[in-house]
């Protein structure tokens, strides 16, 4: 085990109580200052992305991974703009979540509390580097940072930038630490004692493998195989662009609909208008059914299965609704799958049966984004059904302790019944 990695997780568990004290003005001056400073240093950290992509064009990066690596002026803007909702955002520290009055005088509190310490490791994008971190600057959290390698050049200037413009505002140096080997992940596995839980976004295999071999809770953020189904009521002319938004706006992100699902019963108009709408721009494979209606090559079974984050997309007809979230349920991942219809007893039937952290009814599945839906970012899409679903933001850094306020009071009269507790709910906004 790496000795410096052990060291950096023992310094940022010290930093992340400092943090937890700190005032609502000392974290969201620093989220300020990171805006401003990543606005005057664009041109280093444009360098420095130029030259991991050189890098990556040299080893035959994919297209599609390329286009994650590249942070350029828009991604600029949008981390900016995030940094700046999140700094308006009320904070989420020290609410009353409930208060009780347990007996005159004695009263119970829960309020909200920073998780701790954070391992977040996730994929070549640099901007989920700066997301990732203003979320945990801004929850009170601190943080242990890995990205891709291909990235290295651009995460370590993105980190400078928001470690020192941080500490210059007051935050403590160590709060956020960067780890930049696969080593360091594999030694952070066992740092149960500094670290409190592990975000990793990638494939299902890694997200299985951090969860079999570590005791640290992880909250997984997986595949994504999101689907778009196209019922047998959908309105043609508005769903073509909702599918091509959905397979094309941005393929290289796990909200990219990666299975598009047909009715039988309006597979035979859809089909063909959705194939010249892509305009060959989308490699598509289909199912027997498909292939019979438009000339496309057949997808195999591990198609369905396939989350591709490319140009490509498999299609399937289904017989009905029931087939269709029977689908869903079986191959997809449970990050977001989208219904277009406009009859109502079907999509409340597929609200309810498919088993997805978003279920969308006639909206692209690229709308599932922290930012879009006013979170300021997210540091991740959580497909656990425990403490955070979907878009992780704020909320789900969040813990609660619970604070009794009492006057010298002590258990045993209770016990003997000379005192009764009143447990009456008492609404307070403030301890």
């Amino acid at each position: 085990m790496s000795v410096e990695i052990v060291k950096k997780a023992m310094n940022t568990k010290k930093a992340a109580i400092q943090v937890a004290a700190l005032s609502e003005d000392v974290r969201t001056a620093a989220l300020i200052k990171i805006a401003e400073e990543l606005e005057s240093n664009k041109d280093a950290i444009f360098d420095a992305n130029s030259k991991d992509i050189e890098i990556a064009k040299s080893n035959n990066l994919d297209s599609p991974l390329l286009k994650r690596l590249a942070f350029n002026e828009a991604k600029l803007q949008e981390v900016i703009a995030g940094l700046y909702s999140l700094s308006k955002m009320a904070d989420p520290l020290g609410e009353v979540l409930m208060s009780r009055e347990l007996d005159n005088g004695l009263d119970l509190y829960r309020i909200s509390c920073p998780i701790g310490v954070m391992a977040i490791i996730f994929e070549s994008r640099p901007d989920a580097l700066v997301q990732i971190s203003s979320l945990c600057l801004k929850s009170a959290n601190a943080v242990l940072l890995k990205g891709g390698s291909e990235a290295k050049h651009t995460n370590k200037a993105l980190f400078d930038i928001i470690q020192k413009s941080s500490v210059d505002c007051g935050m403590p140096k160590d709060w956020i630490a960067l780890m930049e080997t696969r080593d360091d992940v594999a030694s952070i596995l066992s740092l149960d004692e500094y670290i409190d839980l592990i975000i990793p976004r990638g494939s299902n295999s890694f997200v299985k493998h951090i969860m079999d071999n570590s005791n640290i809770p992880v909250l997984g953020h997986a595949d994504g195989i999101c689907h778009v189904y196209v019922d047998e009521n959908a309105d043609i002319n508005k769903s073509i662009p909702v599918c091509i938004d959905a397979k094309t706006q941005y393929v290289a992100v796990c909200n990219a609909m990666e299975t598009l699902l047909v009715h039988k019963n309006i597979a035979n108009k859809f089909l063909p208008t959705l194939k010249d709408s892509m305009d060959g721009n989308v490699k598509l494979l289909g199912c027997d059914t498909t292939c019979k209606i438009i000339d496309i090559d057949e997808a195999s079974e591990s198609d369905w299965n396939a989350e591709y984050l490319d140009y490509i997309l498999s299609i399937k007809v289904v017989e009905d609704i029931n087939e269709a979230i029977d689908h869903i349920n079986t191959h997809g991942s449970g990050h977001t799958d989208v219904i277009l219809s406009n009859n109502k007893e079907n999509v409340d039937k597929f609200i309810a049966l498919v088993d997805s952290a978003g279920v969308y009814v006639n909206a692209s599945s690229r709308f599932a984004d922290g930012f879009v839906y006013g979170l300021g970012a997210e540091v991740g899409v959580s497909t656990s059904k425990i403490h955070a679903r979907g878009p992780v933001g704020i909320e789900g850094l969040m813990s609660y302790k619970y604070v009794l306020k009492g006057n010298y009071d002590y258990i045993s009269p209770y016990k003997t019944g000379e005192k009764r507790f009143t447990h009456v709910d008492t609404h307070k906004k403030n301890l």
